[in-house]
């Protein structure tokens, strides 16, 4: 039991080392900068790029509507780090040519400075033709990495479309700070090792009380195999060690009517009375 109880011990101080080197490397992932080409969910950039150049067409208008989570514009936008996140983007065309929506892209922006990217999504194509006096929605979805909860950033969605005549437009439709919080309705690495932790306090209270039920088991074993005096009756003239005889013969002993010893006197007169 006492290999068992140390085994349990360095069991949960592995657990303890290992978790607190993997939250020590997400935390790296995150404040380091790397540089990696800007693919879907990477983290991406060393160099600051040059401005970009936004333009929209003045014959069209853009809006766009979060809808999971559900966002009323009047606080800051948040966005749950690990969960889906979508939105649509509305188009109308005020001109009197058609428009092409090519694609919608989005990213997260290091927060001073929207020049820095941190993390890149994938660039939808739909290339859908709206014509003039018409609306067109785009629904997007995507997955914030959960390396970047707790921590502000800028988003950035870019809408890029076409007139009739091949002018290319690009148009952020949204372009402001977010907060990225992390969901309590799910499982993380503190919340199982606090009941791994638990389990194995358990387990140790069991094991102890074992032991302790069975040390007060072992001591009223012996109590009750102790001897008990044999009662041989009111006399043992010749003091004779019965101990070594049988339970059972020692019964018939005592059951059995005791002759009196009587003199070589009176045997001899009880043969002359005979």
């Amino acid at each position: 039991m006492k290999k068992f109880s140390i085994f349990l011990l360095v069991f949960i101080s592995t657990i303890t080392f290992t978790m607190n080197r993997v939250y020590a490397q997400e935390d790296e992932n995150i404040d380091d900068i790397v540089d990696i080409e800007g693919e879907d969910n990477s983290i991406i950039t060393d160099e600051e790029p040059e401005d970009e150049i936004t333009t929209a067409s003045s014959d069209a208008d853009t809006t766009i509507l979060f809808t999971k989570p559900v966002y009323n514009g009047l606080s800051t936008l948040e966005l749950p780090a690990g969960n889906l996140v979508e939105f649509l983007v509305g188009f109308t065309n005020k001109g009197e040519s058609d428009f092409v929506l090519e694609s919608v892209d989005a990213s997260f922006r290091y927060a001073m400075n929207f020049n820095f990217y941190i993390q890149n999504f994938s660039t939808v194509i739909y290339n859908k033709i709206v014509k003039p006096k018409h609306e067109a929605t785009l629904a997007y979805s995507f997955i914030p990495s959960e390396n970047l909860a707790g921590r502000p950033f800028g988003f950035n969605i870019n809408l890029n479309y076409k007139d009739a005549n091949g002018i290319s437009f690009n148009e952020a439709v949204y372009n402001e700070t977010v907060q990225i919080i992390e969901l309590d309705d799910g499982l993380d690495g503190e919340t199982i090792f606090l009941y791994v932790f638990l389990a194995a306090c358990v387990i140790l209270t069991l094991v102890g009380g074992q032991q302790l039920l069975s040390s007060l088991g072992r001591k009223s074993r012996s109590s009750s195999t102790r001897k008990t005096p044999v009662e041989m009756g009111t006399s043992n003239p010749n003091n004779v060690d019965y101990d070594w005889l049988p339970k059972e013969t020692l019964n018939r002993i005592n059951k059995s009517p005791r002759t009196p010893r009587q003199s070589p006197r009176q045997r001899k007169v009880k043969r002359t009375d005979d």
